[in-house]
């Protein structure tokens, strides 16, 4: 028990901030409830409540980042200045991709209905808030805030994944999207899909291991699309469960892969049922 209890000491001597899933989580809502009054605790209706709220998450970040220093390498009140500078731009990106879910869905009565009800919208503005903190040099704090959505909405969005405007996640539960994926203008993607690496070495850690899909795209239920390499074409369509590991040219529309036994040859060969370019 000594033993346990030396080991135990020392974890927590090493963590003294960490910071705390806790407070990440609260940062993270506190963003939320800001950017979107559905998400609010209390309306803000003036603008100098506005203004004050700013200051106070401001603050708060800025208090975060001082204490855990190992976690960038700047000044941690001036990454968090720079964060809110460029939350304007997140904030419109969002309002594309709330325009976008809400033109892509039938089933959409309203914009509030997106915002409120749909899990690949609160995953999206998870994704982009973290993906700002990410390319101000912060580590970790955007790792947990994409975690935190992953578990609502089964959605799992590396925070250094590139996603252009117009970004719709229809259903959401099971979307997975690599660390070095980039995404164009206007992709929809359904639930079950997967843009992944095909390989796992952590010597590859430093490359593109994720796929590159171009504007228009729309990716069916259960497609995989893997490989750093791996270019889908703009304006091409994937149905569901294709399984992908080469390039495809703008304007594909790959239905779907099988495996078919051909007793001829007494071999498995495979088949792309319908590729139209």
């Amino acid at each position: 028990m000594d033993s346990l209890i030396k080991k135990l000491s020392k974890s927590h001597k090493d963590c003294p901030e960490c910071p705390s899933p806790k407070v990440v989580h609260t940062f993270f809502e506190n963003i939320l409830g800001l950017l979107f009054p559905d998400f609010a605790s209390e309306l803000l209706k003036e603008e100098d409540q506005i203004g004050e709220k700013i200051e106070e998450i401001r603050h708060k970040l800025s208090r975060i980042l001082i204490r855990n220093k190992h976690l960038h390498s700047g000044e941690g009140a001036e990454i968090a200045n720079q964060f809110f500078e460029g939350l304007e731009r997140v904030y419109d990106l969002l309002q594309q991709d709330v325009q976008a879910m809400f033109d892509g869905d039938p089933a959409a009565k309203s914009k509030t209905e997106i915002i409120r009800c749909y899990p690949g919208f609160y995953a999206v503005v998870a994704y982009r808030v973290a993906n700002l903190l990410h390319t101000l040099g912060v580590n970790l704090i955007p790792r947990m805030i994409t975690e935190y959505a992953h578990s609502k909405t089964g959605v799992d969005i590396h925070p250094g994944a590139t996603i252009g405007e117009r970004f719709c996640i229809d259903h959401g539960t099971g979307v997975v999207i690599g660390e070095t994926t980039t995404i164009g203008n206007c992709v929809k993607i359904y639930q079950g899909v997967t843009l992944g690496a095909l390989s796992v070495e952590k010597s590859d850690a430093d490359k593109k291991r994720h796929p590159t899909i171009g504007d228009f795209v729309v990716i069916y239920a259960g497609a995989t699309i893997l490989g750093g390499k791996t270019f889908i074409g703009e304006h091409s369509t994937i149905g569901g469960n294709v399984w992908l590991t080469k390039s495809i040219p703008p304007k594909s529309k790959i239905y779907y892969q099988a495996k078919m036994y051909n007793p001829e040859s007494d071999q498995t060969d495979t088949y792309i049922i319908k590729n139209e370019g």
